[in-house]
């Protein structure tokens, strides 16, 4: 009897002990509230950090000034204005066609992208979810990263936009994930490729996308030529045409 009049005491006491911990730290988490943030409701203090973080825009990597140079010394007709406006066309179809789940409302791109677009949403369909994107604002699009290769040429713009971002259960459509309240600010990197020889390329998709002379049909493997090397038929706006999306990835 002794034993567990004994036990039930030492267990009153550490309860005791345990709730003036925790009221001390409530405390002292208030009072570096109130110095820090003028206010000891940290409900408040928490949604006004989240209503911060929705608010501000994320930064891209901006090498345009540097890169654009190479750019039009390999390709003079290359008009940044114009791809910069596709860039940003295209990023809206592809989370507007992840919304409604269908990769039809897609406006551009290859057939790489395409593919990558289906399977997205079919994986999502069935993990019994539907990914939105909804009133997408862009900020900034720059471009960030140029790079040659064997076979062909890609052009990486990085993108600053915000949104509201959540997750619904195809069941009942409730919300899984994310919010309707808050805007989701985050970044997409899409990759514009020029594939100039298909033959140095291990990419199925690049086959598609091979370029040949219209008048003689032979291949156009120089780079951002204006001629055909064999017929001599002009082939400007045929490079132009030639450059199309091939990625679009979310960063964090």
């Amino acid at each position: 009897m002794i034993l567990i009049l004994f036990f039930i005491i030492f267990l009153l006491v550490l309860i005791i002990a345990a709730f003036v911990f925790v009221m001390s730290l409530q405390q002292k988490a208030k009072n570096f509230s109130r110095e820090v943030f003028g206010t000891d409701d940290l409900k408040r203090v928490a949604n006004d950090m989240q209503e911060a973080y929705s608010s501000t825009p994320k930064s891209v990597s901006a090498m345009t000034s540097l890169l654009l140079p190479k750019i039009t010394a390999d390709f003079p007709d290359f008009n940044y204005n114009e791809m910069k406006d596709r860039t940003n066309n295209l990023l809206t179809s592809y989370l507007n066609a992840i919304t409604q789940g269908s990769e039809g409302v897609l406006n551009d791109g290859n057939a790489e992208l395409k593919q990558k677009l289906s399977d997205y949403i079919a994986g999502k369909s069935l993990s019994g979810l539907r990914e939105h994107f909804e009133s997408i604002h862009i900020h900034r699009t720059e471009i960030c990263q140029y790079r040659k290769s064997e076979g062909h040429c890609i052009i990486t713009f990085q993108t600053s936009l915000e949104c509201y971002h959540y997750t619904t259960n195809l069941a009942d459509n409730s919300i899984k994930d994310g919010s309707k309240e808050f805007k989701y600010q985050t970044r997409f990197n899409t990759d514009l490729i020029y594939v100039q020889d298909v033959s140095k390329s291990d990419n199925e998709y690049d086959q598609a996308l091979g370029l040949n002379c219209p008048n003689c049909g032979a291949p156009l493997t120089s780079l951002g030529a204006k001629h055909c090397e064999y017929c001599g038929t002009p082939i400007i706006e045929y490079n132009i045409k030639a450059w199309t999306f091939s990625n679009i990835d979310e960063i964090n």
